[in-house]
């Protein structure tokens, strides 16, 4: 069942890998978010020796983790943003018409290889970070960082599927749905506690940012989290399986909501 949605991807990254200097190219400028990111929270931390509690190097981890974990969402989910393209052009109309489910279709239609860049880049720096933070690791401080990236990478890849869902009644609203999914990129890599209290609980109950890296970054490092107890770092595949039962809910209802182009 899944050789198909495999031809799929090794068509996509034989294509994206011919040129390879073209590739190479795009992989270097992917980075460049990584830096920006890193840029910012240089800046910040060159004005107060603390920010929510954590020190610079915490705050890098809480910044590495949230960036890996989705950039290898963005790797694989990213494209789904440009499915109101599909909506108005009706090649959506095709991905209905093989007798395979639509939405790994739709995955595996596109894989962005030059997004690697970010990845790269990020696990860098949570390699560095971690190999001079001091922590003393345990076996369960291996597995709790191990499924903290997967189950980031999850949560990104369900806010994604979230966001392609509601355009199948907005159709044009691809710039609204970024700004909730990319927002909770942005918000992940940095410590929830310096958000005010409604905005946190937001970013924990709603929009689970606070579960890609920073809560789970502080029982790592066995900080203390304002308001919440130190084991909830552990909850990520909770929250993750949270935001995929949402996302598949929502996927499920835009599809029975969606009537085709009508040509």
């Amino acid at each position: 069942m899944a050789e198909p949605y495999l031809m799929l991807a090794r068509l996509h990254v034989r294509a994206q890998t011919t040129y390879r200097g073209s590739f190479a190219v795009e992989l270097v400028a992917s980075v460049g978010a990584t830096v920006t990111g890193l840029g910012e929270l240089y800046v910040v931390f060159a004005n107060v020796p603390t920010l929510g509690g954590l020190t610079f190097r915490a705050a890098l981890l809480v910044f590495a983790l949230g960036h890996v974990s989705f950039s290898l969402a963005d790797l694989v989910f990213g494209h789904l943003d440009t499915l109101p393209v599909y909506l108005r052009s009706g090649r959506f109309d095709a991905f209905l018409l093989r007798p395979l489910p639509v939405l790994p279709q739709l995955v595996f239609s596109e894989l962005s290889l030059r997004r690697l860049g970010r990845t790269a880049a990020g696990t860098v720096v949570a390699a560095v970070v971690l190999a001079r933070i001091g922590i003393r690791w345990t076996p369960a401080d291996v597995g709790l960082l191990v499924v903290t990236v997967l189950c980031g990478a999850a949560i990104f890849a369900a806010l994604f599927t979230t966001a392609a869902a509601v355009q199948f009644w907005l159709v044009d609203g691809a710039e609204a749905t970024a700004s909730f999914v990319y927002g909770g990129q942005y918000a992940s890599q940095f410590p929830a506690s310096v958000y005010p209290a409604p905005l946190r609980t937001l970013l924990t109950f709603v929009v689970p940012a606070a579960f890609v890296a920073y809560l789970p970054a502080v029982s790592l490092l066995r900080l203390p989290a304002p308001g919440v107890p130190l084991w909830i770092g552990w909850c990520t595949p909770l929250a993750a399986a949270g935001a995929w039962i949402v996302a598949l809910l929502g996927w499920r209802s835009g599809l029975r909501h969606y009537a085709g182009t009508g040509s």
